[in-house]
């Protein structure tokens, strides 16, 4: 049994700031606080730089990626395309505070953020990243593809439908009502980008992944 390598854990925002070693702790200065910031780092040495540092210039970077798959499987798969944005959503919990955001592809620059939402799954950030980077492009007449790493958002898109289990409570009501509008604007709009799912075995995370966890 492969040994589990030990992270360390910089949060730059939440109850108590600092280098944690256990997710646990991480864990509990960031829970039910608003607008945490947080990132794992596999030494004590760069957690600490990083504490130091801003948030924003840490969040999606990672080391660099060397796939597992054979050089046949990498040939198949090919390379990104670039001419693209990316999406992908983070939550602390199941169901936790989540956030989603878009990036272009290549630069990695941010091109919309949104959250936390208190008490929000994968999934509906995922859902909601989508819809987001399609009104997005269709603004902007946009002929840029678009990423994401999550085949259930894919699906649900393709229904007009955001087919969570999560139940709707007082807390989480501003996360439902922007579903609610995301579900909305499906029904009522048409659009040509065409969503491909992110090959995470063949590039590694997706450029807009949070770098979390």
């Amino acid at each position: 049994m492969t040994k589990k390598k030990k992270k360390y854990y910089t949060v730059w925002k939440g109850h108590h700031t600092g280098v944690f070693e256990t997710w646990e702790d991480c864990k509990a200065q960031i829970k039910d606080f608003k607008g945490a910031q947080y990132k794992s780092f596999s030494t004590f040495e760069a957690a600490k730089k990083a504490l130091k540092g801003n948030y924003k210039d840490y969040i999606g970077k990672s080391k660099k990626f060397k796939s597992e798959l054979s050089d046949e499987q990498l040939k198949k798969i090919g390379q990104p395309n670039f001419n693209s944005i990316s999406v992908d959503a983070a939550s602390s919990g199941n169901p936790g505070k989540m956030e989603y955001r878009g990036v272009d592809t290549k630069t990695k620059k941010q091109l919309f953020i949104q959250g936390p939402f208190d008490e929000g799954t994968n999934n509906i950030g995922e859902f909601l990243a989508i819809v987001h980077g399609l009104a997005f492009l269709k603004q902007q007449e946009s002929n840029r593809i678009m990423y994401t790493d999550s085949k259930t958002a894919i699906s649900w898109v393709k229904k007009k439908n955001c087919n969570t289990k999560l139940e709707r409570t007082d807390k989480n009501k501003p996360l439902f009502e922007l579903v609610d509008r995301a579900v909305n604007w499906l029904k009522q709009n048409s659009y040509s980008t065409v969503i491909v799912k992110w090959e995470t075995k063949a590039w590694g995370e997706i450029p807009a992944d949070f770098g979390r966890k």
